[in-house]
């Protein structure tokens, strides 16, 4: 059967209203996956703390690493299953710890996941999270090299998929936690829960995804139904581990075509919240030609095709209209001819030559 290719984005940390929660945007992630047969996407898409789902026609790629197929650098391959090792923030309290080494093995008992091993890192990481409630979430790593450590380690033992769970500071009655969690504002810790993965991904190039390590929440009455997934488990690795699972291998380019799956040269099309066309996927998309679906998706970004003037832009008020467009740029239907009213083909008028 045809695909249509699609690159799926919801940029990390500005406060999407589809996609800025708790693995809200999975719904979506699943009908354009339906639409297009073959959907590429990120674990901010996927991952809803405890809860996601494996789709045989969805690929989860780490930010970095999506990018870096998006610009032709790499190709991606698919796999029955990765050997997934987890890295764990030696500051992470040891109770809290046991929960998660004990959601591990419920993935392995439960699901047949592969989790084959887990090391903790000989320096915590030190992560200092910095937000700005009308902007963008962010932060840094202090101790990024015992990170990079731990995961060449665990790819030395034979693993080929890296989860990390780091220590993020107690902020649980922060204004930033409390209008996140009510559906107002950014989520305070994914900015930098992105240079997490992004560092793996960066340096090691294997499938990599990260969940924080927080203690309990006070209950609050007011949640927003997107915050939902984040509060009902002890953590937020189920989903980390569910996504890794089966994610695509990463096959640096050039490589022999029985190495690849997935080429960058047959991706067609990228899905991007409206305001949010500056990312390094869309540029790249818009070098190439690829035809992008700019979607209605409230945001803190402001980089729209106002400053791209892009002709090849297809801009939609929903992600069912960006599903539909998907769909018959798969089916071969011409665009056009499901617009009123309906244009009449062009004449062009060429110049007669001379005969001689």
């Amino acid at each position: 059967m045809e695909i249509s290719p699609t690159i799926f984005i919801v940029p990390t940390g500005i406060g999407c209203e589809i996609g800025g929660f708790a693995g809200d945007a999975l719904p979506t992630a699943k009908l354009l996956a339906s639409a297009s047969g073959c959907l590429i996407t990120h674990p901010n898409v996927m991952n809803g703390g405890t809860l996601s789902e494996k789709n045989q026609n969805i690929f989860y790629v780490e930010g970095y690493s999506l990018d870096r197929l998006a610009k032709g650098e790499i190709a991606l391959k698919r796999v029955k299953q990765q050997k997934i090792g987890i890295i764990f923030d030696s500051g992470i309290e040891s109770e809290i710890l046991v929960r998660h080494l004990q959601v591990a093995d419920a993935c392995v008992s439960t699901l047949g996941i592969n989790v084959h091993s887990y090391v903790v890192t000989n320096k915590p990481l030190n992560i200092v999270i910095d937000s700005d409630l009308s902007k963008i979430s962010g932060g840094i790593i202090e101790n990024p090299d015992t990170l990079i450590d731990a995961g060449k380690y665990l790819i030395e033992m034979g693993v080929s998929a890296i989860a990390v769970v780091a220590k993020f500071p107690d902020d649980s009655d922060s204004l930033e936690t409390n209008i996140y969690r009510e559906g107002k504002g950014v989520d305070p810790i994914s900015g930098v829960e992105a240079v997490i993965s992004h560092l793996i991904s960066k340096f090691l190039k294997v499938p990599c995804a990260h969940a924080p390590a927080l203690g309990q929440i006070e209950l609050n009455e007011n949640l927003d139904p997107r915050a939902a997934a984040e509060e009902i488990g002890y953590t937020f690795l189920p989903s980390v581990l569910i996504g890794l699972s089966n994610a695509p291998d990463i096959v640096e380019l050039p490589a022999k075509y029985e190495l690849i799956s997935l080429h960058p040269d047959q991706i067609e099309s990228i899905v991007v919240p409206n305001g949010a066309l500056g990312g390094e996927a869309v540029l790249a998309g818009i070098e190439k030609g690829l035809n992008i679906i700019s979607v209605k998706n409230q945001n803190s970004l402001t980089v729209t095709n106002e400053f791209l003037d892009y002709h090849n832009l297809f801009e939609v008020d929903n992600y069912l209209e960006a599903a539909g467009i998907i769909l018959a740029i798969r089916k071969g239907i011409n665009l056009n001819s499901l617009k009123r009213p309906l244009k009449k083909i062009q004449e062009y008028f060429y110049p007669i030559k001379n005969v001689e």
